[in-house]
């Protein structure tokens, strides 16, 4: 309720200042291209809510990464951010309106984007999802950021039930700029740096070729309490040791009545993170304990060429993607307790791999029909395949390496599916103030069969500054690869203890033995309704309500465990762990709320502009069914914390505010980002934890034309999450090392400072 009440003042001054301006400043209404194949459409003139985010903005947080830009700058995003988990702290991807990270479509230039490897096994927000990493998308290689917040699965194809992140390269033929950054927490740890820049040349009659790179790194951060057990710290939470390398370019040629085109990235990125301590006596190489250290270094890479012309009155676009993410695991400062003292210390765990080849080919045409419209038909071919690369025996030979045993499944690991899809997008206007979209698509999986989706919107501007919008559409999302054959041995807290788990794959017997069913595909239903005011004076608003309703969800299930699943593994002649989990269709959900997105940009004088932005996100997912273990009915296929994670470990609200005011040379903004309360379940019982807030201040000087300073600080008032509630069994396991969850998106670093120089040319 109070995040409500401060979005609602927050609104009442906008409005306040929208009517004290002075003069008849307009809004400047970005041109988008996701969520539409109607050219020249603007963001404020859809049928569905779209919110572009510019380079401008996402650099003036200060912030190295986009992931968590994009948190301080929109209500609909959260980032968790994880501080212990190898497979979470390593890969960034978002989540849209509270649901997961696999269910946001991500594009580049409109062609979809390649999934992550690395599944999220951990218990962190995207358990068991294997979203896009945004962190392999160099920020300097970025124009904008168009986010639609609307279920369009028949637009674009599976992964589209919350939204859609379609990613803008920068495309000039000419000029660039560069920077260079610093930073460092409040505490004197978590040094970052970076360093980067884009430059654009003319090519041919009217082509670009744009080459953008950037290379960042940072210092580990430690937040961990003293462990109770031994008077100090022993364990490592906060972010990871990191450091990453990353190119980009977008290039296009004119060729006579043609163009070709194409653009690419390419990412390497090695990152530090520790697991859970481990005490003396869990091995004689270390009769001291020792905390264990596991070292993903990931290759990420894509590349697309297409060719684009008219023909016959249609503008045709025929386009080939391939995507490639790939990491190999290296675990050190451990040992195997099966080897005794002569256990190496550093193994080779082994790898992952996940490829993606995507040609897409698409005809459109504008409609002459009533007051006009356009037409779209088109279709897509997807190939994937997914490996997992064993580790050295040692890395799995008994117990395994402690921390990450290492890859080692039971069946090898290597494989790959076809999917094909055909849609059509249409979209009229019967008169000049209404218009309507129908969109209708057919995807057909291997193994999974085929399903139509559709989706319809439509439009009424009930006056120049007033309209009305809604829509409704269906979803179909397959299993993904790495949901389906993933299979590793690692370590994980039950209850606040340090076991074994076993993540076997639903087609494994002993999975099968323990409850696992063949996945089927998730379903979905969207809704939405809402109005938009403005342009009026420089001033726009919208206000939108959504209903999500997503059948046969897939989930992780809970780390099964009890006399029975002993028996289980013992029959199967397993040993090396004591746990064991697996994917299921176990749970229907609902998500529902609203958003509402207000700003106001004008000249409060002849020298001196303000813009002022505020977001309000509200978002509520139950539980509607929980289907019953179908072999063991006793053990429950998820329980409260699993639950937890999808439908209340995510903030229940939020708002996120920026005021940014220029005078000459000088620009200071003001941003804050308001997160709601929500409720995990972090040790054994589950638990609220208030969202707090956090507030950015910095400023930017233009020292001379071209070349400008700025400095911030972030999270000013060096607000922290809310700690943990340890109860006497948790404690006794981890000696109260661990400060909060890993749900919180506030992270647990506290006050940080920033400069950066930017040059352009």
């Amino acid at each position: 309720m109070k995040t409500a009440l401060l979005a609602a003042a927050g609104l009442s001054a906008i409005a306040h200042a929208a009517n004290a301006q002075s003069n008849d400043a307009t809004q400047v209404d970005e041109i988008v291209v996701t969520g539409t194949r109607s050219a020249g459409r603007s963001a404020l003139a859809a049928s569905t809510p779209i919110d572009v985010v510019s380079a401008e903005a996402m650099e003036a947080t200060g912030y190295t990464d986009l992931n968590r830009a994009l948190n301080q700058l929109q209500p609909s995003v959260n980032f968790a951010r994880a501080a212990t988990t190898a497979t979470a702290a390593n890969t960034r991807p978002i989540t849209l309106r509270g649901l997961a990270p696999d269910q946001v479509l991500v594009l580049v230039n409109g062609k979809r984007r390649h999934a992550n490897s690395v599944l999220n096994v951990n218990n962190s927000i995207g358990r068991g999802s294997a979203g896009v990493d945004l962190d392999a998308i160099p920020e300097s290689a970025i124009a904008r950021i168009e986010i639609l917040r609307d279920g369009a699965a028949a637009q674009y194809g599976s992964d589209a039930i919350a939204g859609v992140v379609n990613i803008i390269l920068k495309s000039n033929a000419g000029g660039g700029a560069a920077f260079a950054s610093a930073g460092v927490t409040g505490e004197g740890d978590g040094e970052t740096w970076a360093t980067g820049g884009h430059v654009g040349f003319a090519i041919g009659d009217g082509g670009h070729l744009t080459l953008s790179a950037e290379a960042r790194g940072q210092a580990a951060t430690n937040r961990a309490h003293v462990d109770q057990r031994f008077g100090r710290v022993t364990y490592r939470i906060g972010d990871p040791k990191s450091s990453a390398q990353s190119a980009a370019f977008d290039a296009a040629l004119p060729l006579g009545g043609v163009e070709i085109y194409g653009f690419g990235t390419l990412t390497h990125k090695v990152s530090n993170n520790a697991a859970g301590f481990r005490v003396p006596g869990f091995s004689a190489a270390w009769p001291n304990g020792f905390l264990p250290i596991i070292e993903p270094t990931i290759w990420d890479g894509a590349l697309t060429a297409g060719l684009r012309g008219a023909w016959a009155g249609f503008d045709l676009d025929l386009s080939q993607t391939y995507g490639r993410n790939g990491a190999d695991f290296d675990v050190h400062d451990t040992a195997n307790a099966s080897l005794g003292a002569t256990s190496p210390t550093r193994f080779d765990s082994g790898g992952v791999k996940y490829e993606q080849w995507v040609t897409d080919a698409t005809a459109s045409r504008p409609l002459t029909l009533m007051a006009g419209g356009n037409l779209a038909v088109g279709g897509q071919l997807r190939h994937e395949t997914y490996a997992i690369r064993n580790g050295e025996p040692d890395a799995y030979f008994g117990l395994g390496a402690d921390g990450f045993a290492g890859f080692n499944p039971r069946n090898p690991t290597d494989a790959r599916r076809d999917a094909q899809a055909a849609f059509v997008d249409m979209e009229l206007r019967p008169v000049a103030s209404v218009f309507l979209g129908l969109a209708a698509r057919y995807d057909h999986y291997d193994g999974f069969g085929g399903d139509t989706t559709y989706r319809a919107t439509a439009r009424w501007d009930v006056t120049e500054s007033l309209a009305v919008r809604a829509s409704a559409g269906t979803g179909f999302k397959a299993p993904s690869l790495q949901q389906q054959y993933f299979s590793a041995v690692q370590g994980a807290t039950s209850a606040g203890q340090l076991v074994t788990v076993g993540t076997l794959p639903v087609s494994d017997p002993v999975a099968k033995a323990l409850g696992a069913e063949d996945l089927k595909p998730e379903r979905s239903r969207n809704l939405s309704a809402g109005v938009v005011v403005g342009p009026w004076r420089g001033f726009s608003a919208t206000a939108d309500y959504f209903d999500i309703r997503i059948d046969d969800r897939i989930a992780l299930s809970e780390q099964l465990s009890g006399a029975a699943v002993v028996a289980v593994l013992r029959a199967a002649g397993i040993t090396n762990f004591q746990q064991a989990r697996f994917f299921t269709n176990a749970v229907d959900t609902t998500t529902k709320g609203f958003e509402i997105m207000a700003r106001w940009r004008g000249d409060l004088d002849d020298r001196t502009a303000l813009s002022l932005n505020l977001g309000y996100g509200r978002f509520d997912s139950t539980l509607d069914r929980l289907r019953a273990n179908p072999v063991l009915p006793t053990l429950p296929l998820l329980n409260t914390k699993s639950i937890l994670f999808l439908t209340e470990a995510q903030p229940k609200d939020k708002i996120t505010g920026q005021a940014v005011l220029s005078r000459g040379p000088l620009s200071v903004q003001l941003s804050t980002a308001v997160f709601g309360d929500y409720v995990s379940a972090p040790l054994v019982a589950p638990q609220t934890f208030d969202g707090r807030y956090t507030v950015d201040v910095s400023a930017a000087y233009e020292v001379r034309p071209g070349l400008t300073l700025e400095g911030g600080v972030q999270n000013l008032s060096d607000v922290r999450p809310q700690e943990l509630e340890w109860p006497a069994a948790s404690l006794a396991a981890t000696g109260g090392s661990f400060p909060t969850g890993e749900e919180t998106p506030l992270g647990v670093n506290g006050r940080s400072f920033f400069i950066r120089a930017s040059a352009r040319f």
